[in-house]
């Protein structure tokens, strides 16, 4: 098991392949294991790098260590980058990852090349996602009086990954999800809900970005389509265009050789971007 020490923590890493980097940010949970497919098949043209975020699954929690904030985990990417000699690397973004990797293109844009934001979790910014977390956040309130983080953990799986994704899920991965309700409803969901890029920050980000989200999210009644909401409104932010992914919320599980076909000449066109100073 790769660990190593990043911004005063220590992080597991995977690392595949050869060729120009590309690191994998996971939203909630944190946790490299929603990537392995993906990466595999990216792994021919590029150096792929995933990890389980600060203090989720098989990255410990740090001593004393009882508040956090998007942008330590926006700094724990770019020490990591530096720390295994990958900076410039194109990084990529999924849900609450997609929040770290604003902060880290708004803070640290030294360490990109470009930026792919995968159905962003900014909730707030539509009516539809505004009320998707009051009824997410009664769902959880509720497990966690009735089975504590692991029963609100699986709870949010299902939501947001959909029943079958969930239950087609590698166990010992399961398992470790599991483990991390502590961590994101004590520490990171609130937080995560109240992260939002001012317009303006938007529009001056630098870095070459692509935004994605999935063509199943786009109906209005998806469970998620509040997160086709935000995808829409980063890309117009941003600029950027907005490419639809196969599938709903977790292509990179349920179709990741689509996937990979979509994103492969994207990341190559993104690799090829000059950094841009901090």
């Amino acid at each position: 098991m790769a660990t190593i020490a990043a911004n005063g923590t220590t992080l597991y890493y995977e690392l595949r392949g050869s060729g120009p980097p590309v690191v994998l940010i996971s939203g909630a949970p944190g946790d490299a294991g929603f990537w392995p497919e993906l990466a595999d098949l990216l792994a021919d043209e590029f150096t792929v790098l995933s990890y389980d975020r600060r203090a989720h699954s098989r990255s410990p929690r740090p001593e004393n260590w009882v508040t956090t904030s998007i942008d330590e985990h926006a700094d724990d990417t770019a020490a990591l980058l530096e720390a295994l000699d990958l900076a410039p690397a194109v990084a990529w973004g999924h849900s609450g990852g997609g929040l770290v990797l604003t902060s880290l293109a708004l803070r640290r844009p030294d360490v990109l090349r470009g930026a792919v934001f995968h159905e962003p979790a900014f909730f707030t910014v539509t009516p539809a996602g505004r009320a998707v977390v009051e009824g997410l956040q009664g769902t959880v309130a509720d497990a966690m009086a009735r089975g504590g983080p692991p029963l609100a953990m699986e709870l949010f799986l299902r939501w947001a990954d959909g029943d079958e994704v969930y239950e087609s899920l590698d166990p010992a991965f399961r398992d470790r999800m599991l483990g991390d309700g502590e961590v994101l409803f004590g520490m990171e969901m609130e937080l995560s809900l109240s992260y939002l890029p001012t317009p303006d920050q938007l529009g001056g980000l630098a870095v070459p970005s692509v935004v994605l989200a999935g063509a199943d999210n786009r109906d209005p009644d998806a469970v998620l389509h509040g997160l086709y909401g935000a995808a829409q409104w980063t890309a117009v932010g941003l600029g950027a265009p907005l490419v639809e992914t196969p599938g709903a919320h977790v292509p990179q599980i349920t179709h990741p050789r689509e996937l990979a076909a979509l994103i492969r000449p994207i990341l190559t066109r993104l690799a090829a971007s000059a950094p841009v100073d901090a």
